[in-house]
């Protein structure tokens, strides 16, 4: 019954104590995606949980990745799939630029992103959504969901706990919000589906992207815009806000 604690005579919980945790798999993202358009960008989110089978390996990492200037992409699926995806296209998009004299259109980028999923669909786990601004068409969102399908969307969501969370966003979803309610909405999905999902949890990174660049947002652990043990002591849920954004140069 107790098979999985120190044996007798060992310091208790030492360093080599196996507590039934598996460390030494594949290191997933079980996690929360989001991004939404808008007129003049777009604004993306992710939860910040990165997990070893039912071990926490990272509680802050950064699932949201830039690719070129005014382009990024949000991660789920195998960590190292998607760090090695992003990466090449990065490559791509640099050498692309150089080439051009300007910068890539979202699309091309989301392009890349096919490219490398579909034609290694059956050796990757690599779920993404790649959004951004380009001068021709504006902000744009584009799913790429795990078999390397390529859709443009309003908005879209994925990884694990996005399950948990359709329903909020095809109930409250609207057509040409602001950059502040995109944001706002977007970061109250994500709070939902980590209130939910196993798998998400930790930190709310969000970013959102227009003509003028790209800005960072972070929203603590403790001021979540949706707190389950909020509803155990009657306090309101409400998103707070504070000095959490950060202008990327």
């Amino acid at each position: 019954m107790f098979s999985h604690l120190a044996p007798e005579g060992s310091e208790g919980l030492g360093r080599n104590v196996n507590l039934g945790v598996n460390r030494d798999g594949e290191h997933r993202m079980g996690t929360t995606i989001m991004a939404m358009s808008y007129a003049g960008g777009v604004v993306m989110g992710a939860d910040s949980r990165t997990s070893t089978g039912s071990y926490v390996a990272n509680r802050v990492s950064d699932k949201l990745t830039s690719v070129a200037e005014r382009i990024y992409c949000c991660r789920s699926g195998s960590a190292a799939d998607t760090q090695a995806v992003s990466d090449i296209v990065r490559y791509y998009l640099d050498a692309h630029t150089v080439e051009l004299g300007r910068p890539p259109l979202v699309k091309t980028a989301a392009s890349l992103f096919q490219e490398l999923c579909y034609n290694n669909k059956d050796r990757l786990q690599a779920s993404i959504i790649c959004a951004g601004w380009d001068a021709k068409d504006g902000g744009q969102v584009f799913a790429l969901p795990l078999g390397g399908a390529l859709v443009k969307q309003d908005w879209a969501i994925g990884g694990s706990g996005s399950t948990y969370v359709y329903g909020f966003v095809d109930a409250n979803y609207k057509k040409n919000m602001t950059k502040d309610e995109c944001l706002e909405f977007t970061a109250k999905a994500i709070s939902l589906a980590m209130a939910r999902d196993g798998s998400s949890g930790g930190v709310i990174r969000l970013a959102s992207i227009d003509e003028s660049g790209v800005e960072r947002h972070y929203i603590p652990g403790d001021r979540l815009p949706y707190m389950p043990e909020k509803d155990v002591t009657g306090e309101p849920q409400v998103l707070q806000k504070g000095p959490t954004t950060t202008k990327v140069q």
